[in-house]
């Protein structure tokens, strides 16, 4: 099963959905503004990945953010932090059969779509 993590009017997101689509590839989408992201799942990612290939340094949410909930971003606390601020999350993240991508950059497009396809 592929999951589609995400939100629905990022434009990253909305070209990914919208190619999967086009390729027959299914999928369910989980929108952090409508679904949430349990603390559990982030931290999930995070113990996986590393913090650094989840999180979203160039959006506007993390501008925001002051110092002190940036560096929460980086703790402990981080699964949290993220779970509050799901906007810093780098978009989209795709689970398939728990295995892990985020991101859909242009040129990297085919080879995420066949490693969806498995």
């Amino acid at each position: 099963m592929i999951t589609v993590y995400g939100i629905s009017n990022c434009d990253t997101v909305k070209r990914a959905r919208a190619r999967l689509e086009a390729e027959g590839i299914d999928f369910r989408f989980h929108d952090f503004k409508r679904d949430g992201l349990a603390p559990e799942l982030a931290r999930s990612w995070i113990d996986r990945l590393g913090i650094e290939p989840v999180l979203n340094r160039r959006g506007t949410t993390w501008r925001k953010l002051d110092e002190a909930s940036q560096a929460a971003l980086h703790g402990p606390a981080a699964a949290d932090a993220l779970a509050q601020h799901s906007s810093v999350i780098k978009r989209p993240v795709f689970d398939r059969d728990g295995e892990l991508r985020i991101g859909f950059a242009r040129g990297d497009e085919s080879e995420l779509l066949d490693w969806l396809r498995g």
